[in-house]
């Protein structure tokens, strides 16, 4: 049997603007909705799903939350790619040594920042295809219209009247 006190333990299932600001202000600073959702006060993930289906106004503020998250994405790319600090390990006779396990987790982070960014905002962030034809030696491909005559002849009297 549960207590009151058990009741205002768990997450919060109630909705209010002031949770969905909330919610809304951290993705848009780069969180994902699971990380923002394991803070204290946060409902549950799923909840915020419901609250989506169930609240347009919510709906498009979580839209432009988004966005805005994927812009951040990008802030955060730069400031990986500018961050070199761990790079370069120096020796005790100040020799400098790479560590390429340093930049391949960056490299790694920012891919997967943009893969993600191309998901989330394809027409922004995706890759642009683009496909030419061209005909042999990169001249214009050459159309030809054929048109056939088809000539149908009258039967002969005598073969139709047979018939």
């Amino acid at each position: 049997m549960m207590s009151s006190d058990d009741k205002t333990s768990g997450r919060p299932s109630i909705y209010s603007d002031e949770l969905v600001a909330n919610i809304c202000v951290a993705l848009a600073s780069g969180r994902s909705l699971r990380d923002v959702c394991t803070d204290k006060g946060m409902p549950a993930a799923s909840t915020v799903f419901l609250w989506l289906s169930k609240h347009p106004g919510f709906s498009e503020q979580y839209a432009r939350a988004m966005e805005a998250r994927t812009n951040a994405l990008a802030e955060e790319i730069l400031e990986i790619a500018d961050d070199s600090a761990g790079d370069v390990h120096v020796t005790e006779d100040g020799k400098e040594l790479i560590k390429p396990d340093v930049i391949a987790r960056a490299r790694l982070r920012v891919d997967t920042r943009k893969w993600l960014m191309s998901k989330m905002a394809p027409k922004k962030y995706g890759d642009k295809i683009s496909q030419e034809v061209s005909g042999p030696d990169g001249k214009p491909v050459e159309t030809v219209t054929r048109i056939e005559r088809i000539i149908v002849k009258p039967a002969d009297r005598n073969e139709s009247s047979e018939a």
